[in-house]
C-alpha cells in the first residue's frame, strides 16, 4: 500500500511539473500571436479604407464633366423629344465607358427625365428621388457622394450626384447622377471565416460586409426613434434592422451573441462623417492557428514521456499489487458466484426444494414458502410427503423416490401438493441429485411448476372443442339442409337462373337454363356466352354484364333470345355479388320470360290506338255535323229573325226589339257551336299543322282564362298526324289541368327538335303538389297523356313541388315509330 502512495505521488509531481511549463510557454506563445493578428488587423483596416476612400472618389470628375456637357445642360433647359434622345445617348456612352451601374438626369423637381436603364424593367425613367440627401445637396449647388440601397432597382451602390446648370442662368436646373456598383469593393471582403470586414454608417448600421446575413442590420442596439429615422430615409430600405448582437468589452475586444470573442479595431472613413470600417479578427481562430503547430510540434514529446512514465508505474504497480489483485478478485467472484446462486434460487418463479436421503426437505426458495403459503420455519425439516395428497404420497414412496435414488434425476412427475390453507395444487416435478466426492447422492435439487391453470385450460379448452364439434355438426346440417332448399327452388323455378365469374365464365346454371338451351351445368360451367351462344345473342349478354361489373349495381335488362319456336323476350335481372372486402366477384342473372306480356301489352297498345284513332274520328264527325248542319240551321235562323226585325221595326216596336235580342243570342249560339265543334277537332291542325294549331289554342287559352300563355317554338320540323294529334291532345290536357288545379298566373308552352325528337314542355308557376304521391292518386286525364305519349313511341314525365310549380315533359319520336302502334 505505502508503495503505491509513492509511485502515484512521484506521478503527479511530474506530471505537474510539465503541465505548469506547458501552459506558461503556452501563454507567452498566444500572448505574441494576439498582438500579431492586431497589428494585422489596423494594417488590414487602413488598407481597406485606403481602397475604399479612393474608390469613392474616382467617379467624382466623371459626374462633374458629365453634368457640363451642353446636350445634359440642354435637356434640363428645352424638355422636348430631340434633347432627351440626345441626353440618352450621352448616358448611355458614359455608363458603358465608365463600367458604372446606371447613369440618369433629373429635372429640378426630382423626376427623373433620362436614364442609361430606360429600356430595363426597373428603368428610372418616370421616377422621383427628391427625398435623396444626393439630390438635395446637388439642387443647392454642391456634388454629393452617397452610399445607399436603390429604391427601384433593390441593388446597393454609390450614387455621384452634381448640379447641372442651364445655358444660361446661375441656379441648377437639374441633376446628373452615376449610380457605382459595389461589386469590386465586396471581392477585396471575401476573406476567411475568421476575419469579418464591415462599412457602417453613422447608426451602426452595416452597408458592406464579408458576411452576407449582417447586411442592414445593425452593430449596435438600436432605440426605436432610431429605427424610425432610419427606415424614413429610405437609404437602407424599409427595414427591420436586426440587431447584430455585438457587445463590446473594452476598446479592443467585442463578444457576439454566440459567445465568440473577437479582436475589432475601427477606422472612420475621410469625408463621411459617422461612416466606419470595422474590422473583426476571431480570438478562437488565433488559438487554432497557435494550438496547432504547438501540439503538433511536442506532442510527440509529450507523449513519449508520458508513455514512459506510464509504463514504468503500471509495471511498478503491477508487480506491487498483483497478489492483493487476484485475492481480492477471487474473493469477488465467490461472493458474486453465491449471490447469484441465492438470487437465482429464491427469486426464480418456480417452487424450488431440497430434500436428503430420508425424504426430508432441507431448503426451499421465497417462490415456494409464497405460492403454498407456509413460512419457512413450518417445512424444513419435515418430510415432504406430508405436504401430498394420500395418491401422490404413495406415488412418491412406491415409484418415484426409489427410482429417484437409482437413476439420479427424475423428470415432470405430476404431483397434488396441498397448500396451507388445504387447497390442492397440481405440480409438476423435476428433481436432479446433488452428488458428494465419491459420486453418491447426498440430496434432490427439484424444480415443481404449478400447472393448474394449464389443466384447467386443457379442459375447458376439450369442453370447448366438443361444443365446437357439436356446433359445426349442427352447421353442416343446416346448410345441407339449405342447399336441398336452394337447389329445389333452381330446380323447379320457371326463370332462367346463371352465376358468372369476373371472366364472364358460368358457375351454375338452373335447370330451366338447362331444358331451354339444350346444356347441362357441366357443359357449360368455366365456359363463356361465346362458347354457348351465337355471337350476336353473346354479345348482347356480354354488353350488358360488362354493366354490372363497371358500375357495381343491379340492372333490369329486356333481353331477345332465339328459341325454336321463335324470338322471345326475357326480362333480366342482373346484380353482383361481393366478397368480404366489398368487391364484386361474381354476377347472378334471373331471366324471366315476359313475351306472352310483351303481346298483351302490343294488342292493349293497338286497341287503344284504335279507340283513340276512334274517338278523333268520333270528333271530327261531331265536329264537321256541329259546323255543317247546326251552323247551317242557326245561320238560316239568323236570317230569318233579321227579317223578321226589319218586317216589324215600323209596326210594333217591342216585337222588333225582341227579334233584335234573338238575333244577337243566336250569333252566341253560333259562335259556342264553332268553338265546340274547333275543340273537338280543330281544322287548322288537319289543314296547316301541329304549330299553328298549339298557336291558335294557346292564344285561345289565354283568352277564354285570363292566364297568360306564351308559346314558343324552335326549328320545329314536320310530323305526321298521328305525333301531332298526340302533342295537340297532350298540351290541350296540361293546360286544363293548369286551370282546374295550378292556380297559376302564367304558363310556358314550349315545343322544339333535340337529337331526333320533338320535345314539348308545359310549365307553369303555380301551387304544385307532391309528386311523389302522383302515382297513387292519378286521374285519368294524366293517365291520358301518358297512354297517348306511349302509343307513339314517346315517353312523359311529370314533376312538380309544391309552392313552385308543375312541369310536363314529353319526348316524341319524329315519325312515332319507336314503339307506336299504327
Amino acid at each position: 500500500m505505502q508503495l503505491r502512495v509513492i509511485i502515484f505521488v512521484l506521478s503527479l509531481l511530474g506530471f505537474l511539473s510539465a503541465t505548469i511549463g506547458g501552459v506558461l510557454y503556452y501563454t507567452s506563445l498566444k500572448q505574441s500571436a494576439v498582438d500579431e493578428a492586431q497589428r494585422e488587423a489596423v494594417s488590414h483596416a487602413v488598407s481597406f479604407r485606403n481602397r475604399l476612400t479612393l474608390f469613392l472618389r474616382q467617379q467624382q470628375k466623371p459626374a462633374r464633366s458629365l453634368a457640363g456637357l451642353t446636350q445634359i445642360r440642354g435637356a434640363v433647359t428645352n424638355l422636348n423629344s430631340a434633347s432627351l434622345a440626345e441626353a440618352n445617348h450621352i448616358l448611355d456612352h458614359f455608363n458603358e465607358s465608365l463600367e458604372t451601374e446606371v447613369c440618369y438626369l433629373m429635372d429640378k423637381t426630382g423626376l427623373t427625365i433620362a436614364s442609361s436603364n430606360r429600356k430595363a424593367p426597373d428603368s428610372f425613367v418616370g421616377r422621383n428621388f427628391s427625398f435623396r440627401p444626393y439630390f438635395k445637396n446637388a439642387l443647392r449647388g454642391i456634388p454629393a457622394i452617397y452610399m445607399a440601397l436603390g429604391t427601384a432597382s433593390g441593388r446597393r451602390g454609390f450614387y455621384y450626384s452634381h448640379p447641372v446648370y442651364p445655358l444660361s442662368g446661375k441656379a441648377p436646373a437639374g441633376v446628373v447622377v452615376i449610380k457605382a456598383s459595389i461589386e469590386p469593393l465586396e471581392e477585396e471582403l471575401r476573406r476567411g471565416p475568421e476575419e469579418i470586414v464591415l462599412v457602417t454608417d453613422p447608426h451602426g448600421i452595416v452597408f458592406l460586409s464579408s458576411r452576407e446575413d449582417w447586411l442592414f442590420r445593425s452593430v449596435w442596439k438600436l432605440s426605436r426613434d432610431e429605427e424610425q429615422s432610419i427606415a424614413g430615409s429610405r437609404q437602407f430600405g424599409r427595414g427591420p434592422f436586426e440587431w447584430i448582437g455585438l457587445h463590446m468589452m473594452d476598446d479592443e475586444h467585442l463578444t457576439d451573441k454566440a459567445g465568440n470573442e473577437y479582436l475589432v479595431h475601427q477606422m472612420t472613413i475621410g469625408g463621411f462623417p459617422g461612416w466606419k470600417v470595422v474590422y473583426l479578427y476571431s480570438l478562437a481562430a488565433i488559438s487554432r492557428k497557435l494550438s496547432d503547430p504547438f501540439f503538433s510540434m511536442t506532442g510527440s514529446i509529450v507523449l513519449s514521456i508520458c508513455l514512459l512514465v506510464g509504463v514504468s508505474v503500471w509495471v511498478l504497480y503491477k508487480k506491487a499489487s498483483q497478489d492483493i489483485v487476484r485475492r481480492k478478485e477471487a474473493e469477488q467472484a465467490m461472493r458474486h458466484s453465491e449471490m447469484r446462486y441465492r438470487s437465482l434460487y429464491h427469486k426464480t418463479p418456480g417452487l424450488l426444494h431440497s430434500i436428503d436421503l430420508n425424504g426430508r426437505l432441507v431448503s426451499v426458495s421465497d417462490y415456494w414458502v409464497e405460492g403454498l403459503g407456509y413460512s419457512r420455519e413450518e417445512v424444513i425439516g419435515r418430510s415432504f410427503t406430508d405436504f401430498l395428497t394420500d395418491s401422490s404420497h404413495r406415488y412418491f414412496e412406491e415409484e418415484v423416490f426409489p427410482r429417484f435414488l437409482k437413476e439420479g434425476s427424475c423428470k415432470n412427475v405430476p404431483y397434488q401438493i396441498i397448500k396451507k390453507d388445504g387447497e390442492p395444487v397440481d405440480v409438476q416435478l423435476s428433481a436432479i441429485a446433488e452428488r458428494d466426492d465419491e459420486g453418491r447422492p447426498v440430496r434432490s435439487l427439484a424444480v415443481l411448476v404449478d400447472v393448474t391453470e394449464r389443466n384447467r385450460a386443457e379442459e375447458q379448452l376439450r369442453l370447448a372443442q366438443e361444443e365446437l364439434k357439436r356446433h359445426s355438426e349442427d352447421l353442416e346440417r343446416q346448410v345441407a339442409e339449405r342447399t336441398r332448399e336452394i337447389t329445389g327452388i333452381l330446380k323447379h323455378m320457371p326463370s332462367v337462373v346463371y352465376l358468372k365469374d369476373r371472366e364472364y365464365r358460368y358457375v351454375l346454371v338452373n335447370s330451366r337454363f338447362e331444358e331451354l338451351f339444350g346444356a347441362t351445368n357441366e357443359e357449360v360451367k368455366g365456359k363463356t356466352d361465346y362458347e354457348v351462344f351465337p355471337g350476336k345473342i353473346a354479345s348482347q349478354f356480354r354488353l350488358n354484364d360488362g354493366k354490372v361489373f363497371s358500375e357495381g349495381r343491379a340492372f333490369q335488362i329486356e333481353e331477345q333470345i332465339p328459341l325454336k319456336d321463335g324470338t322471345h323476350t326475357y326480362l333480366t335481372v342482373k346484380f353482383p355479388l361481393y366478397d368480404e372486402t366489398g368487391v364484386p366477384v361474381r354476377l347472378c342473372g334471373i331471366a324471366t320470360d315476359i313475351t306472352a306480356i310483351k303481346k298483351a301489352q302490343d294488342q292493349l297498345r293497338r286497341l287503344s290506338a284504335g279507340v283513340m284513332a276512334g274517338q278523333e274520328k268520333e270528333r271530327s264527325a261531331i265536329a264537321r255535323e256541329l259546323h255543317d248542319e247546326l251552323g247551317q240551321m242557326l245561320t238560316a235562323l239568323r236570317m230569318d229573325a233579321v227579317w223578321l226585325r226589319r218586317r216589324i221595326e215600323k209596326l210594333d216596336a217591342k216585337a222588333a226589339e225582341r227579334a233584335f235580342s234573338m238575333c244577337n243570342l243566336i250569333d252566341e249560339t253560333i259562335d259556342d257551336v264553332r268553338g265546340i265543334a274547333v275543340r273537338l277537332r280543330p281544322g287548322i291542325l288537319d289543314d296547316l299543322g301541329l304549330i299553328p294549331a298549339l298557336e291558335w289554342f294557346t292564344a285561345d287559352f289565354e283568352k277564354r282564362t285570363g292566364i297568360t300563355c306564351v308559346f314558343e317554338h324552335f326549328l320545329v320540323p314536320a310530323v305526321n298526324d298521328v305525333v301531332a294529334t298526340a302533342a295537340y291532345r297532350i298540351t290541350q290536357e296540361a293546360l286544363t289541368n293548369v286551370l282546374r288545379h295550378a292556380s297559376a298566373k302564367s304558363v310556358a308552352v314550349a315545343l322544339r327538335a333535340e337529337n331526333g325528337s320533338l320535345i314539348l314542355e308545359v310549365e307553369d308557376r303555380g301551387r304544385g303538389f307532391d309528386a311523389e304521391r302522383l302515382e297513387d292518386s292519378e286521374t285519368l286525364g294524366i293517365a291520358g297523356m301518358r297512354e297517348r305519349a306511349a302509343l307513339v313511341g314517346g315517353s312523359l314525365v311529370i314533376l312538380s313541388q309544391q309552392t313552385v310549380g308543375t312541369r310536363v315533359f314529353c319526348r316524341i319520336p319524329f315519325d312515332g315509330s319507336s314503339g307506336a302502334v299504327q
